[in-house]
């Protein structure tokens, strides 16, 4: 295939028509109505809230089960996810499994080392290659019928279209515009930083097999993610923020929710975990263990209480 054949089939087909629809809505929106800062409150608010639950249900729960809840709740987290518009937790999460499988190497998904910035952060996510979800990858909640449901063709956009059409007929054009597309487009490339900025700026903590690293600026967009080295060194831990100067909103949320009983045993790193930090010199070197100190995500936790 061409190199223009490629770029086709990657980033303009049927497929990225909604995604561009949404950039393109938001960006005209606010050229034609101007800018407003209730509007941009409100879009950091929505941005705010499902940024968290993106990473607290998708990344921290279903990808990595770093944490125990109930089935019903575990339903609500993937449905709240879904209101981010990148598809279903079973897709995401599968995926999600396989880049930490084989994280920065040509077999990973979005490696911006093997396939270059836009790749990593976009090209794959729009790709035709990628619509499909490897249930073998997360078959420990591919068994509940209900995530199943969510995740397909129909349902995977169904909490993003629901929360759209709330937003407008409750606040109109204006919240429509701030509330969801601008929200929305932010949202996406925040979450996208993670696969791709994440692997090429910051400091690394940890020797791992990949690029990963630490960013502040990362962290604060994300509720957390930026400490990027810091996950990919000990996956099973809840918390990705090791240190009490890492600031960390997905955790301090959960932390929330385990108090008010709807979450719990929330996993910290172990003390050995923590002071296995590499030398700064050495900090491009590898480990031969790939998973140091870090439990298979599908074995880490048993299934969520019915």
């Amino acid at each position: 295939m061409s190199r223009l054949a490629r770029f086709r089939h990657n980033y303009l087909q049927i497929g990225t028509f909604p995604f561009y629809l949404v950039h393109a809505v938001a960006i005209a929106g606010i050229i034609h109505y101007g800018w407003s800062w209730s509007g941009f409150a409100l879009a950091m608010i929505f941005y705010g809230v499902r940024m968290f639950f993106l990473t607290a249900a998708f990344h921290r729960y279903f990808s990595h089960r770093t944490y125990k809840t109930s089935r019903p709740f575990q339903f609500i987290l993937a449905i709240f996810a879904q209101t981010c518009a990148q598809r279903g937790a079973l897709w995401w999460s599968a995926n999600h499994r396989a880049h930490h499988k084989y994280s920065d190497m040509p077999q990973d998904i979005h490696s911006a080392k093997q396939k270059g910035f836009w790749w990593s952060h976009m090209g794959w996510f729009l790709s035709n290659d990628h619509h499909g979800t490897d249930l073998g990858k997360i078959a420990d909640f591919a068994k509940y019928p209900e995530l199943r449901f969510m995740d397909t063709p129909n349902m995977m956009l169904m909490p993003a279209v629901v929360l759209a059409l709330a937003i407008g007929f409750i606040g109109g054009i204006h919240a429509l515009l701030w509330g969801f597309f601008v929200s929305t487009t932010l949202l996406w490339h925040g979450t996208f930083t993670i696969n791709s900025l994440s692997h090429l700026i910051g400091t690394r903590r940890y020797a791992t097999t990949d690029d990963s690293k630490n960013n502040l600026v990362l962290a604060l967009i994300t509720c957390g993610e930026g400490w990027h080295n810091n996950h990919h060194h000990y996956q099973s831990a809840t918390r990705q923020g090791f240190f009490w100067w890492e600031i960390d909103f997905t955790w301090y949320g959960l932390k929330l929710f385990e108090a008010l009983g709807l979450v719990w045993d929330l996993r910290k790193p172990p003390q050995h975990v923590l002071d296995n930090v590499i030398d700064p010199a050495e900090a491009g070197l590898a480990i031969s263990d790939r998973e140091i100190a870090s439990p298979p995500p599908d074995t880490a936790l048993p299934p969520p209480a019915l």
